[in-house]
């Protein structure tokens, strides 16, 4: 039996330790057969043994400041990834595993590479890589392109993810509908419910992916940032009210309030 990679990244204060250390919690209540964590960082400290440490791998170029996203994932894409060879499905840490992600490894061709769909830019049909399949040293054209011009290729798309959707040779594909689902979209659902119902659980997903706000550290505790706010719908709505001479975005508080997630605590752990 082959061995399953699942590969995470890293890097600066973003994440911590324990953030890989669920990762690799989660991943070992919901994978049969052998499977190995690799995480890429420059920090390795407090990261349990278990778990595969490895440099982050080299970008080789310089991406402008003013360009957002998460560029260092394309690094992913390098014709030699350490020696590692085989198929690997990435993770984000800000994702939470809720059932078994073998059909992970299974769905598709080994060469195929497989996304999370980018649910909030679905009719233009992109891909979101908090989740995605790819065989290792298969596409390293893609990094090389990046390295040949970083500043044009960064503008240009953005976003990391963009850049993957629309120049991996032969076209990317998604996973099945209801896999992987994103927590603020399926799970909190419109903002006015938010202040009456805690975030779901979606039927049939297999990983809640949290892209931006709120992490699943805060959904436990049903905040949507480190921010002290009131924690009940009515102390929320008059703190946000208050705001309203002071901050001229003031209204897009209203959306983010959130409940405790208890399905998210009982997931996302050591």
């Amino acid at each position: 039996m082959d061995l399953k990679y699942i590969f995470c990244m890293k890097w600066g204060n973003a994440y911590g330790a324990k953030d890989v250390n669920v990762l690799n919690a989660m991943v070992s209540r919901n994978v049969t057969g052998p499977f190995q964590v690799v995480c890429f960082t420059d920090d390795s400290s407090g990261i349990v043994p278990e778990v595969k440490c490895l440099p982050l791998p080299p970008l080789g170029c310089e991406i402008p400041p003013d360009v957002p996203g998460k560029w260092p994932k394309v690094a992913l894409w390098s014709k030699d990834l350490a020696g590692l060879q085989g198929i690997a499905l990435f993770i984000d840490l800000d994702s939470v595993i809720v059932d078994n992600i073998d059909c992970y490894f299974e769905y598709g061709d080994p060469q195929d590479v497989i996304t999370a769909r980018n649910w909030l830019n679905i009719f233009n049909k992109t891909g979101q890589t908090s989740v995605f399949r790819f065989p290792i040293g298969g596409h390293s054209y893609m990094l090389e392109n990046l390295q040949a011009d970083p500043a044009a290729i960064s503008r240009k798309y953005q976003y990391e993810q963009d850049y993957v959707t629309r120049n991996i040779r032969g076209g990317i594909k998604f996973w099945p509908e209801g896999w992987t689902k994103h927590f603020r979209i399926h799970s909190m659902g419109p903002w006015f419910m938010r202040y009456f119902r805690a975030p779901i659980l979606p039927k049939g997903a297999k990983i809640i992916t949290f892209p931006g706000m709120p992490k699943p550290s805060d959904a436990v505790l049903g905040r949507w940032s480190g921010r002290q706010v009131p924690t009940t719908p009515f102390g929320y709505l008059c703190w946000v009210w208050s705001l309203r001479k002071t901050d001229k975005r003031w209204k897009k508080h209203f959306s983010r309030f959130i409940l405790p997630s208890p399905w998210v605590k009982e997931h996302w752990r050591e």
